[in-house]
């Protein structure tokens, strides 16, 4: 039983932990912090077992690891409230071709990573940006006012997907 209560616990701090280090960091890992997670990884195991290097503790810490995978995925998809506390919310970084200065500090987003986002989009200026966002997994999502189809003419329109 004491190891089922420490993998909870630990996963929940890794929880935390994760939904505080940020979007981008997530989504951008470093060589070194990719090291980092190897030997955290190592410590939350000394951590959740102790002592027990038997087959049993693993197998109870990893069921009880994917236990609250499962719930957490389960709540996320059944109640909308609950998916936006364990998943995060979009972040509308840029609203008519202007970035929003207070919205990209509070996310520690820099000018030059929504510039990059943006090209890799083939937005090759954010004047043409109608709103742009930051999605929950670190991604950005930009949309121009091409992206309407009804603003340039519908009878070139190519059909709807």
């Amino acid at each position: 039983m004491d190891l089922i209560v420490r993998a909870s616990v630990v996963y929940f701090f890794l929880w935390a932990v994760a939904r505080g280090v940020g979007k981008r960091e997530l989504s951008q890992m470093t060589a070194f912090e990719l090291i980092l997670l190897v030997v955290m990884g190592d410590l939350v195991q000394q951590g959740v077992t102790q002592e027990d290097m038997s087959v049993t503790g693993a197998i109870l810490v990893i069921s009880t690891l994917t236990f609250w995978i499962v719930v957490m995925s389960y709540l996320s998809f059944r109640f909308k409230r609950t998916r936006t506390v364990f998943e995060g919310l979009p972040v509308i970084i840029v609203r008519d071709g202007e970035p929003l200065e207070q919205a990209m500090r509070l996310e520690r987003v820099t000018m030059d990573e929504v510039r990059e986002g943006a090209r890799n989009q083939g937005v090759g200026d954010l004047r043409n940006v109608k709103v742009g966002v930051l999605e929950p997994d670190g991604k950005f999502t930009f949309l121009t006012g091409d992206d309407e189809g009804g603003e340039k003419g519908d009878a070139q329109a190519g059909p709807a997907v």
